[in-house]
């Protein structure tokens, strides 16, 4: 893409070499508009965008032991594997399908670095038909849209979760023949869920149930006021994971995904997710390992649990401004500044201050969010907080990436129902907010 023009004489040609340097422009012609909106008395507070340099995430927590630190590069490496069928085409791993979602976990976890979220560019496009497969793209996956995974709304919990493609067609899977799910059909009866960031997911295992419980019972007359409950996720408070909290144990997490999302299955989950005969190309399980070399479910919760956190980027004035009135208008009440991890074995995991900016519980958000799933003990409208450390270069919002726009992520927080969401007041109080005040919310946000 190429601008011929620009309204505010920066340049006369400027060439855009990738979907994010659009998305980083975007976002400085939005702060200039935003300047010349204060100048003229006209101006509304916008979202600056994802912001451009480094990830800053992807990376190894400090004060990892030496072996901790060849551990997490291990998975680092093991999260970036393609794996084909059988490993016969040329660098790949084995094991993937009969039916799967991904290639590889660095596929969907990829932006901004490997372990993250959905890129600009959805890598789903060419997944489905690489290697001679003759999938058809489902309707809700578009060129620059975000990574889903689609779930079918029923009467189950855990709710059944659909694949987006099989194998059949790959040069590697010869004689297989499995139909495609006809996604069309069931448009009316689904819900979609988007990857999340893995950085940091160490330190949120290693905060305690009762840290958890305790923050939600702090200032317990604010909330109430405005409207705001919450409960703990999973079995007795143990869930720390995914949009429903229902996760538990990363290296349980870890062995799952690869084998549902990717088809490679393993000591943990050694059943192929479809049994026809014809796609059974491996023996089972699939990964392994040795005492020497362990299984790539392993490496992968290795990585996962020796990554740090997303660091922010440094303050302004208006940033530090934004933080300050993010905590007065009541979003901190569930997007929990930072608590504590418990004692571990290792130390850098051990009584540390995580900023995650979330509680890690389940709240009510009513009808307009609800994707109708109903997963462990979270119900149809309910989500666990959403942790915005790393929010400062996502592209995608909310559980199913339906905006790229921060402000309407925030306005989508508000739903009556019954019950009604639990934003509601607090969004409330941030609308009341000047348009200057609320721009300096929106830079704090861009700035985690």
């Amino acid at each position: 893409m190429t601008l011929k023009s620009s309204s505010f004489g920066i340049a006369k040609s400027i060439s855009f070499r990738s979907p994010l340097a659009v998305f980083s422009f975007v976002a400085v012609l939005g702060l200039l508009a935003a300047s010349v909106g204060i100048l003229k008395g006209t101006f509304t507070a916008i979202d600056p965008g994802p912001r451009g340099g480094p990830p800053g995430a992807g990376g190894p927590l400090p004060g990892l032991t030496q072996q901790e630190a060849q551990l997490f590069a291990a998975g680092q490496t093991t999260i970036q594997e393609i794996d084909s069928v059988s490993g016969t085409i040329p660098n790949t791993g084995l094991g993937l399908g009969p039916r799967f979602n991904m290639n590889s976990c660095a596929g969907c976890h990829n932006f901004p670095a490997p372990g993250g979220s959905s890129p600009p560019v959805n890598p789903l496009i060419a997944v489905a038909t690489l290697n001679g497969a003759t999938n058809t793209i489902p309707f809700f996956i578009t060129p620059n849209g975000p990574i889903l995974r689609a779930f079918l709304i029923a009467d189950t919990n855990p709710p059944t979760d659909t694949h987006l493609f099989t194998i059949t067609g790959r040069s590697d899977a010869p004689g297989c023949s499995l139909t495609q799910t006809d996604f069309n059909s069931l448009k009316p009866n689904l819900a979609f869920h988007t990857p999340l960031a893995l950085y940091g997911d160490g330190l949120i295992q290693n905060i305690s149930t009762s840290t958890i419980t305790t923050n939600l019972a702090a200032d317990a007359a604010a909330k109430q006021a405005l409207g705001i409950g919450g409960h703990t996720g999973g079995a007795g408070g143990s869930g720390r994971f995914f949009w429903k909290g229902q996760g538990t144990g990363l290296q349980t997490i870890a062995a799952g995904a690869y084998q549902n999302e990717v088809g490679v299955t393993n000591m943990l989950f050694p059943n192929e997710d479809d049994p026809t005969p014809s796609c059974q190309f491996n023996a089972l399980p699939e990964d392994t390992g040795t005492r020497r070399n362990p299984p790539d479910y392993q490496k992968i919760a290795n990585f996962v649990t020796f990554s740090a956190g997303p660091t922010p980027i440094p303050d302004t004035p208006s940033i530090a401004n934004g933080r300050s009135l993010f905590s007065q208008v009541g979003c901190a009440f569930c997007h929990t500044p930072s608590l504590q991890t418990t004692g571990s074995s290792s130390p850098a995991l051990s009584h540390k201050t995580v900023a995650l900016y979330s509680d890690l519980a389940l709240h009510h958000m009513g009808p307009g969010l609800a994707d109708g799933l109903v997963q462990g003990n979270a119900a149809a409208d309910e989500f666990r907080t959403g942790p915005l450390w790393g929010l400062g270069q996502r592209i995608f919002f909310l559980h199913d990436g339906r905006t790229t726009d921060l402000t309407v992520a925030i306005s989508s927080h508000v739903s009556s129902g019954n019950p009604s969401s639990e934003a509601n007041a607090v969004v409330g109080q941030y609308n009341a907010l000047s348009d200057e005040q609320k721009q300096d919310v929106l830079n704090f946000l861009r700035s985690l």
